[in-house]
């Protein structure tokens, strides 16, 4: 059973003024598009702290707001490390991204490609990002909506049709200029309610316990442990992972995908467009570090007060209807023991002789969680109908909001959570109609047509693949691990991609018919690297070959050096030696993985190694000297 009774009237009022705000703020303030310079490039009237909020919207989506803290809560501050090569991706983008898309005045990043290799290679890195955003638009829709909608009892199908309709009516109204001054309004809205969330946190708390308190009981249970610098590649959240795999990462989403070139392409001049990430690249980690810290005191929060076995309210209720209600009764009165023991320890305030008592117990609770998500896992096989979580890390931060929030502070947090879930989607179903329309559709249409024709085709492609999201939204629910599934979409495809715009930044002499074949190639790769190496492995409950991260990183080398290979003789003696280096380093990679060794600090040094080779020693500067 739902908890939308918990919603005041003053909630109602909150969250339905909020949405309804911005939807038409956006429409009206930009509801005269002349030309296609405004529709798509904004008009390139946009000053730095709208490109930097905008990027930031872009990015930080409803999942950032209900995972993150979720992750937190569970596992600590370590998740911070996934963002550590975002101001390095930042910095390089700036210095050579930048400068050549405002200097060629491109409407999209592929759009350049063409320029510099040929038509097929621009439609293929469009056609790429079409598939791997397409489909995160509609998981961007769906993942907060089902979270919702198992907790406030909202019908699933609404609320993906509401999320997607609201986006759809301010993008096709108002194109990039309306993203981005709604996603101002939203970012005010979700840093305002995410600083109250803090604050309500920190209030609810015990008298005698201090903030300083607050950090020591999380680092007596092991979640302020925010630096891992151990070299397991398996390992999603490492130093390494973050920095290494981390900046590739960046580099393709930020570089090369037109949902965040489209933000800075709107920027009055280069240096708007550039103080615009750097503030993104300066502003973005203590961001997350922040709604991680969040997380973090809801687990303090709970050393305080009842707390369910699984925050999942359909886990509870399919449990109720099962035939395993008393077995979950037994562990539901065990975590709640070891809950008493715990106040009981904190009744005096923190003490750091006990923290040795407060980490058993917490190895008990985690024991009795995972035993519970075997019941509830059992549950879900035995269920043909509907899919039923046992991961709840989502549904924390939503069932603090709920149960412990004063009437109207609900409203504004549900708000927070809709209305980064619009910004998100607005960016990307902007981007995906911009590429649609001037890389496939403009660019293969012989007859001349007006500027006019081009808005109208823009905005019925916005409604076109607005409508593709919310149809993805509501088949979504026939895949697991969601919040994940965006980031390894993305890493399937974006070192490809990242390969492809590298090459046409450095690499003079490789043309077109090379690159194509190469992407290609390395794109076949990487979905057989992933299938056989991480999927099957993680499906048996095997360590993964490597982390999903790394497959930015690979995508990116092996494309690189499969272009310098089709053009070995044409090459100058210094890309040669980067290639043979290359082949050593992949060679010995590929021997160990088919020898199941897993990668190690060797495989590390010697990826830096390469890593330095074809950043410094192989590149041609005098492109970024040309027109």
């Amino acid at each position: 059973m739902g908890i939308s009774n918990k919603l005041h009237y003053i909630d109602w009022i909150i969250l339905s003024v909020t949405l309804v705000f911005i939807v038409a703020y956006g429409t009206y303030i930009t509801r005269k598009n002349a030309n296609v310079q405004d529709y798509i490039k904004g008009g390139n009237d946009s000053k730095w702290w709208t490109i930097g909020l905008s990027v930031m919207a872009t990015q930080a989506s409803a999942i950032t707001f209900l995972s993150t803290p979720g992750q937190a809560f569970h596992s600590g501050m370590g998740f911070v490390q996934f963002y550590f090569g975002l101001p390095i991706a930042m910095i390089i983008i700036c210095v050579v991204f930048i400068p050549i898309y405002h200097k060629l005045k491109v409407y999209t990043a592929y759009e350049f490609l063409e320029g510099r290799f040929d038509l097929k290679t621009r439609s293929l890195a469009a056609i790429l990002f079409l598939i791997q955003r397409g489909l995160a638009a509609g998981i961007t829709i769906f993942a907060p909506a089902i979270i919702l909608s198992a907790v406030l009892g909202w019908d699933l199908l609404t609320l993906n049709i509401i999320i997607g309709f609201l986006v759809i009516i301010y993008t096709v109204s108002g194109g990039t200029k309306a993203v981005n001054v709604t996603q101002k309004q939203q970012m005010i809205i979700i840093f305002t309610g995410m600083l109250i969330a803090f604050f309500m946190i920190m209030s609810q708390l015990p008298a005698n316990i201090t903030f300083k308190n607050a950090l020591e009981i999380a680092g007596a249970s092991n979640k302020m442990e925010v630096l891992d610098f151990s070299f397991d590649l398996s390992n999603r959240y490492t130093v390494w992972t973050g920095v290494l795999g981390g900046t590739f990462l960046m580099l393709s989403y930020f570089g090369t995908d037109q949902s965040q070139v489209q933000r800075y392409l709107s920027g009055k001049s280069v240096r708007e467009s550039q103080l615009g990430l750097i503030f993104n690249g300066l502003l973005k980690v203590p961001m997350q570090f922040f709604i991680l810290l969040i997380g973090v005191m809801v687990f303090v929060f709970y050393q305080f007060n009842p707390s369910p076995l699984n925050f999942n309210p359909g886990a509870n209720e399919a449990i109720e209807k099962s035939i395993y209600v008393e077995e979950y009764q037994q562990l539901r009165q065990e975590h709640i023991n070891i809950e008493n023991n715990k106040k009981a320890l904190f009744a005096d305030g923190f003490q750091i002789e006990e923290k040795e008592q407060i980490q058993d117990l917490n190895t008990r609770d985690l024991a009795l969680k995972a035993k519970s998500k075997v019941i509830i896992d059992k549950i879900d096989k035995e269920n043909t109908l509907d899919k039923i979580e046992s991961n709840d890390k989502d549904y924390v931060f939503i069932h603090f909001i709920l149960n412990n929030l004063p009437r109207g502070l609900i409203g504004l947090l549900l708000a927070v959570i809709l209305s980064a879930a619009m910004s998100s989607t607005a960016s990307e179903l902007n981007a995906l109609a911009s590429t649609t329309a001037m890389d496939l559709y403009k660019r293969n249409i012989k007859e001349e047509k007006s500027d006019e024709h081009f808005v109208k085709a823009s905005k019925w492609f916005t409604l076109a693949w607005g409508i593709i999201a919310i149809s993805v939204a509501c088949v979504a629910n026939l895949f697991d691990n969601l919040i994940q599934l965006v980031n390894i979409i993305g890493s399937i495809f974006y070192g490809n991609v990242l390969g492809i715009f590298l090459l046409a930044f450095f690499f003079k002499k490789v043309n077109g018919n090379s690159v194509f074949k190469s992407a290609v190639i390395t794109q076949i790769l990487i979905c057989s690297i992933y299938y056989f190496g991480i999927y099957k492995l993680e499906s048996q409950d095997l360590e993964p070959v490597v982390s999903y991260l790394w497959l930015n990183f690979i995508g990116c080398i092996l494309v690189l050096f499969f272009s310098l290979a089709f053009v070995f003789k044409s090459i100058n003696r210094q890309s040669k030696i980067t290639l043979i280096v290359t082949s050593l380093v992949i060679f010995k990679i590929t021997y160990d993985i088919l020898n199941d060794v897993s990668l190690n600090i060797i495989h590390v040094l010697s990826l830096i190694v390469l890593f330095f080779f074809l950043g410094f020693f192989s590149i041609d500067k005098t492109i970024l000297n040309e027109k």
